[in-house]
């Protein structure tokens, strides 16, 4: 019997440790942040509730792309939110689908003249999702709280 009560205990001690570490708890942050984010912002294209979305598209790309500049943030926000859902799910994939889509968006913001401070911030979530993808390595089946 007394073997069953050490046993039960391991896992809470496991799991207590595992909260412990710091590069858990930034592993956390990171996945919490983008899986919420994404879904947010994503939403947010169909709404228009922070920005006029439709503005942080590029001419050039507005011409590749079907439809209007509003049709082309749908199908962003649909991108977006399916990204954060990956990231919930599939962190050590989500972060690097993250990462490219975040790369893509500073392409698009580089070519639009007085967004360059934009691009700069998009590259630093860039990192932190980059960072994300590396410490899901580590962290991998490491049980969420």
């Amino acid at each position: 019997m007394a073997s069953s009560a050490t046993t039960s205990h391991a896992p809470a001690a496991s799991r207590h440790a595992t909260l412990a570490d710091p590069g858990y708890q930034a592993f956390l942050i990171l996945r919490i942040g983008f899986t919420v984010a994404p879904v947010l912002f994503g939403l947010d294209k169909f709404a228009n509730l922070l920005v006029d979305w439709p503005g942080y598209l590029a001419p050039w790309i507005d011409g590749i792309v079907p439809g209007s500049a509003q049709a082309a943030m749908y199908a962003v926000g649909v991108i977006e939110i399916v990204a954060g859902v990956v990231v919930a799910l599939a962190p050590r994939f989500g972060g690097w689908l993250v990462a490219g889509w975040l790369a893509g968006i500073i392409v698009d913001l580089l070519t639009i003249p007085g967004y360059y401070d934009i691009a700069l911030r998009d590259f630093g979530l860039l990192l932190g999702a980059v960072a994300l993808a590396r410490l899901a390595v580590r962290y991998r089946g490491e049980r969420r709280q």
